[in-house]
């Protein structure tokens, strides 16, 4: 039930124990849980870890359990730093990601240094299907812009059950706001029910698909994607593109998951809206981001600023952050 705070259940099951049996030693909580003495002495030292366990004054040599709401107050601290320390790398790659966009922007088309244009949808939709089929350990994607298109997802469902077919691991992230539409949702229950993952956060820097950490499709222009598709190649910059991927797929949530508020009381959709808007985002490019619609972006903002009992956008930053809403 703790495992997402660093509590396994043998560690759980000992703590418990402990709570109300302070004077057992490890003999007697082996016995009365059925479990050998060194799970028992692996379980303490992770609690001892976690500063659920503290050295008795009492009983010298010995542990006493820390109580519930300080033990608990402190590893909600702890996840909170590391979850904080997880948005600060996504947020140091988006912007490393950006830059090298940027330098790329320059090349016009043709293949130079592992890079190769692609213009038109046909062009790309091909391009994808050669590189699908050749792919034969994983495929990795971003799929940011909210609600996917019954146009993309016909195009996308027989690439990935090939895929899925000969044991490729596909991993896709869409954003938040998707759980609000069936056909995208009841495509990502597709995707699980034949071997893919599915995970969910609140935005995505570009759209991107990367083949066995080999070749990898990315927009020319990650805010117009009908601009066209550069294949790159590079191990440094694939390298970049998978790092990327994989801080962004620990901090997202199964699509099958609840999604939780944090100790704010906010989803971590509301934090990204908040963040957007307090970096000087319009409501129009937010609500982009988050893959929502502009009404819904300023209902939600409007439900912030109620609930910090602010009159206006400057207000509501100042509360916020006075609030520990943002970082």
């Amino acid at each position: 039930m703790l495992a997402s705070l660093g509590l396994d259940t043998e560690a759980e099951s000992v703590y418990r124990l402990m709570l109300t049996q302070q004077d057992w030693g490890v003999a007697e909580i082996a016995v009365h849980l059925s479990c050998p003495e060194d799970s028992v002495r692996r379980a303490l030292d992770r609690l001892a870890e976690l500063n659920l366990l503290r050295r008795s004054v009492q009983a010298p040599g010995g542990l006493r359990p820390v109580s519930p709401d300080l033990g608990f107050q402190l590893l909600l601290q702890r996840q909170q730093a590391h979850l904080l320390a997880q948005q600060q790398q996504f947020a140091e790659s988006q912007a490393a990601i950006s830059k090298l966009l940027d330098e790329y922007s320059e090349l016009r088309t043709g293949e130079r240094h592992g890079v190769e244009y692609l213009q038109g949808i046909d062009a790309i939709q091909t391009r994808l299907e050669e590189l699908a089929h050749r792919s034969s350990s994983e495929c990795l994607s971003f799929m940011p812009g909210g609600a996917q298109s019954a146009a993309s997802l016909d195009a996308s469902r027989p690439l990935d059950e090939d895929l899925m077919r000969r044991g490729v691991r596909v991993l896709t992230v869409y954003l938040d706001s998707v759980r609000n539409d069936n056909p995208t949702v009841d495509y990502a229950e597709w995707l699980h029910d034949n071997g893919g993952e599915v995970r969910t956060v609140p935005a995505l820097p570009l759209r991107m698909v990367l083949f066995d950490r080999e070749v990898a499709l990315l927009p020319v222009d990650p805010n117009n994607t009908k601009k066209g598709a550069v294949q790159l190649t590079g191990p440094g910059v694939l390298t970049a593109l998978a790092a990327l991927f994989e801080q962004v797929w620990e901090c997202a949530v199964p699509i099958g998951c609840s999604r939780s508020r944090d100790e704010a009381g906010l989803t971590a959709q509301e934090r990204e809206l908040l963040r957007q808007l307090t970096q000087g985002a319009t409501d129009e490019i937010a609500a982009k981001k988050l893959g929502i619609g502009l009404r819904t972006a300023r209902r939600m903002m409007s439900e912030m600023m109620a609930r910090l009992g602010a009159r206006s956008r400057f207000e509501a930053g100042v509360l916020a952050t006075k609030a520990g809403w943002t970082d």
